[in-house]
């Protein structure tokens, strides 16, 4: 063995990223699975009464989680790599935004400009 390959075998790799620690694993796992389980549990029980609130609490709830993932599991944070991770994520967060609000907006407007008419009693 040479003195090179000691630090690759013990799993440090040297440059300086953060790889968490048992504890910090730990941590993402639970609130993971508490942030799946409190949506599961409100739509199974119907807590809230309207489907637009138990609806919005999934998905702030689903935004959480994903911060909770990117910070315990993907080890994100504004430092990282000089901050070219963070400045990827926004740009991916942007573009996502732009495609999925313009396709609503072309389909909402393609259902209103396109659709016949309900009526059907006027077909031959």
């Amino acid at each position: 063995m040479t003195a090179d390959a000691a630090p690759h075998e013990s799993g440090h790799h040297g440059h300086g990223e953060s790889h968490g620690s048992q504890k910090s694993y730990l941590i993402g796992f639970v609130l993971s699975v508490v942030l799946t389980a409190v949506p599961f549990w409100l739509v199974m029980t119907g807590t809230l009464d309207s489907k637009l609130g138990t609806a919005l609490a999934i998905m702030v709830l689903a935004a959480v989680q994903i911060v909770v993932h990117m910070i315990y599991f993907l080890h994100m944070n504004v430092r990282s790599e000089g901050g070219w991770t963070m400045m990827a994520l926004i740009f991916t967060l942007v573009m996502v935004v732009i495609t999925l609000s313009g396709s609503i907006w072309v389909m909402y407007h393609l259902n209103i400009n396109m659709m016949p008419g309900h009526d059907m009693s006027q077909m031959p």
